[in-house]
């Protein structure tokens, strides 16, 4: 029975390697320039350093305007078939679970109406940290 035990426990011990390997990549990049209402502009790509393999987990993200967020803002996080709608400025999100760990990302900003925004109003940083499961 002792035996056994070890047996066992030596087992689930040479086990573990074959568990899921996690890991993490961070991008940020600077822009876009928020003009008009009623459009959209996208982010430079933000892009996983070359080797990523794996399944997306849940993303963290932030971004920085120059100024106070116009009435109306919407914002995305979008790979390249499908986004998420992001509240706030900053937190973390499941709905792109699934996507490639490698696939590059993209946030998307517009503002809801028509006209003019205030002169200089621009998006300083847009930045994410997304954990992934190989």
């Amino acid at each position: 029975m002792r035996r056994w035990c070890w047996g066992l426990a030596l087992l689930s011990l040479t086990a573990l390697p074959l568990y899921a390997a996690s890991g993490a990549w961070q991008a940020s990049v600077s822009g876009p320039a928020l003009s008009n209402r009623g459009g959209w502009v996208r982010s430079k790509p933000l892009r996983a350093p070359p080797g990523i393999s794996g399944s997306v987990n849940i993303i963290n993200w932030r971004y920085q305007l120059t100024g106070p967020a116009p009435s109306g803002l919407q914002v995305r996080l979008c790979g390249a078939q499908r986004c998420a709608t992001l509240e706030g400025s900053s937190g973390a999100t499941r709905e792109l679970a699934q996507l490639d760990a490698g696939e590059t990302l993209y946030m998307v900003f517009g503002v809801a109406g028509r006209g003019a925004l205030p002169p200089g109003l621009q998006v300083l940083s847009s930045e994410v940290m997304v954990n992934y499961q190989n």
